[in-house]
């Protein structure tokens, strides 16, 4: 019974010696189906494609200093420096110990303080404030006036935005609403000086053109523009002869 699936194991596998055949009872464990193939991996020799040998991944050196410095870890430098054993300068908590600073009393930046010197204004220093200047008061200043009033008007206003900025980072909570009523009159003032100086502008163009058609100025001569002239110049004979009847009269008389 064993002799016709041995033969056949043998016939598929081609082996012919006798040591090489397995036992009888694993033959039919053994068979398989001839039209599946004999091998299922490649029969390549493995030398032909041999494998890609690993090449660890060089590390490449960190070439900043500052790696790893936390201000909120504490993690300080990698390595010492000279300055890191040098004692920091303590800060003096005694005011009475503290040297004062000479200050300029009339330096430019006091300009966006109030009067006395202070960070922030009262709202009722804010609110004690005047109304604004109105065009037909500025309409009588000079130019130096006027423009003297503009830059106090532009240091003002400077002032009010650098307090309101103080007061957004402090959350105070107060004075807005009288500094916006002093903003609000400053900037009237300076639109009326712009006012004034456009009317200004206007009269001397008007000026300047009724210029073109006098005789008595010359455009072309920028050092002496206006030139008089005399009017007994310009007046015949005849109108300095006395009337008649004027002239019985005196020598009358």
């Amino acid at each position: 019974m064993t002799t016709a699936p041995v033969y056949r194991f043998i016939k598929h596998t081609g082996f012919f010696s006798l040591h090489e055949i397995p036992p009888a009872f694993l033959v039919p464990a053994l068979q398989w189906s001839p039209f599946t193939t004999k091998s299922h991996f490649s029969t390549s020799a493995a030398n032909h494609f041999p494998r890609k040998q690993y090449v660890p991944r060089k590390i490449k050196k960190d070439n900043n200093p500052d790696r790893g410095v936390s201000g909120l870890r504490r993690t300080g430098l990698k390595n010492s420096v000279a300055m890191s054993k040098v004692s920091l300068p303590q800060p003096v908590l005694d005011p009475k110990k503290r040297s004062k600073l000479q200050v300029d009393e009339h330096h430019g930046l006091w300009g966006f303080f109030n009067r006395d010197k202070k960070s922030l204004s009262t709202p009722e220093e804010d609110h004690a404030h005047g109304r604004a200047w109105v065009v037909e008061e500025l309409r009588h200043k000079s130019w130096e006036d006027l423009h003297s009033l503009w830059w106090v008007c532009v240091k003002e206003r400077n002032r009010l935005a650098t307090e309101k900025h103080e007061r957004a980072r402090l959350e105070a909570g107060y004075g807005d609403y009288e500094s916006e009523t002093r903003d609000r009159e400053v900037r009237k003032t300076q639109r009326s000086i712009k006012h004034a100086l456009t009317e200004r502008w206007y009269a001397w163009d008007d000026a300047r053109k009724l210029a073109k058609d006098d005789l008595e100025i010359d455009f072309n001569r920028p050092e002496a523009p206006y030139t008089p002239q005399d009017l007994e110049d310009n007046v015949s004979g005849e109108e300095h002869q006395e009337p008649p009847r004027a002239a019985a009269a005196m020598a009358g008389a």
